[in-house]
């Protein structure tokens, strides 16, 4: 114990009062959808984001072994050192081809390229325009893309969540010469809904503004073989390879001269070791079969559609979901709590999410549906919450 565990120890238990105290389980991959506890319980698994499924696909295991025989099991240095291999650059042309962009960079984490993008524009702004940069938010964009923003220090102006009405009239008024940047995402991780980009772009162009769109929880699972709902109209696409593609990793996909910028003012392109040619070869494979999983999106939407029906027709509040994420609004955090440990207990993982994640009063269980999924472990999933619901009531 430090002289300063004290603190750490109140700063719990106050977290635990308030019932948003978090804890890491243990879990094992147990075959299909299923998931094996530390303690050797099996559950199924509706709370990750393997929306394919493809986390353990053998091709994916396969390419990252022969890209690590290739390139060995780290890349030594940052991308502007030593890290920067041809293989790398020919899979961020692949990611610009997916995204419909001119290129693309390569980054460790989402996180990363998030928090990395908007103080890189911000700079720009500052060096090129002569003015801070003016940045319009949609209220839940990822904890990521806010970081970005206070790194920048710029304190966006918000929108109301998919508002292109309110973001047009904050457009009108903003005043100032800096770049004005929309900052947003396709499919939007807590709700499971998802963005009007056409009219985003049309307000974006109209009013000069850069659009950024993350697309980290639609690339591979939505839009035309996987390549999500950007479809070329946003200025700059975000997304990870760590959800649907079954590995990690993220990417920035925009115009040649933004992807140039980056490299020279985005930070965790500059100052981070590039990622691990496993991981990207891992990610390789997995582009390999996206066109072909057009049956494996399809089953996943039919999941999430019947599960969204079975709630509705059980009273439940599945938000304004359209997606493979459904989340089902339960309030206050103990009762959140309590229906997640009942659905483990009964079999399946459906995490509660908690504030900060949701704002006070909006916890829910989060269900996601992937493609290994049955329609028999969907059915049983709404079985189970719609009794254990009742049972609180």
């Amino acid at each position: 114990m430090t002289r300063f565990d004290n603190l750490f120890q109140k700063g719990l238990a106050d977290l635990s009062a308030q019932g948003r105290l978090r804890t890491c389980q243990q879990w094992q991959y147990a075959g299909g959808a299923l998931l094996k506890r530390s303690d050797g319980v099996v559950v199924t698994d509706f709370s990750s984001n393997d929306y394919l499924g493809l986390r353990m696909h053998p091709l994916l295991r396969e390419r990252a072994y022969a890209w690590a025989q290739a390139e060995g099991s780290g890349s030594g240095a940052s991308r502007l050192v030593t890290g920067t291999s041809s293989q790398a650059c020919v899979l961020e042309k692949r990611v610009a081809r997916l995204k419909h962009m001119q290129a693309a960079r390569l980054f460790s984490s989402g996180w990363q390229a998030n928090a990395s993008l908007v103080p890189a524009l911000a700079r720009l702004s500052v060096q090129v325009c002569g003015a801070p940069a003016i940045i319009l938010a949609d209220k839940l964009i990822h904890a990521s893309l806010y970081h970005g923003c206070a790194a920048a220090g710029i304190r966006p102006i918000r929108f109301h969540h998919n508002d292109v009405a309110h973001l047009e009239n904050l457009l009108q008024k903003t005043e100032g010469t800096g770049l004005r940047i929309v900052l947003t995402e396709s499919v939007f991780s807590m709700d499971g809904d998802v963005a009007d980009i056409a009219a985003l772009h049309e307000v974006a162009q109209k009013h000069d503004a850069l659009l950024c769109v993350d697309e980290a929880h639609a690339t591979g699972i939505l839009g035309p073989e996987g390549a999500g709902l950007a479809n070329g109209l946003a200025d700059v696409v975000i997304g990870t390879f760590s959800k649907a593609l079954g590995s990690m990793g993220a990417f920035i996909a925009a115009s040649e001269g933004l992807c140039r910028w980056l490299d020279n003012a985005a930070s965790g392109f500059v100052y981070s070791t590039a990622p691990s040619p496993l991981v990207l070869g891992a990610v390789d494979a997995a582009l390999d079969l996206l066109p072909q999983m057009d049956a494996q999106r399809a089953h996943v939407a039919a999941l999430a559609t019947s599960f969204r029906q079975k709630m509705h027709d059980a009273g439940q509040d599945a938000g304004p979901s359209s997606t493979q994420i459904v989340p089902i609004l339960v309030g206050q955090e103990a009762q959140a709590r309590i229906l997640a440990q009942k659905m483990q207990e009964a079999g399946f993982l459906a995490v509660a999410i908690r504030p900060p994640t949701v704002p006070p009063g909006g916890c829910r269980l989060r269900v996601v549906f992937h493609a290994n999924h049955t329609w028999a472990q969907m059915e049983a999933l709404a079985d189970t919450f719609i009794r254990a619901s009742k049972g609180m009531a």
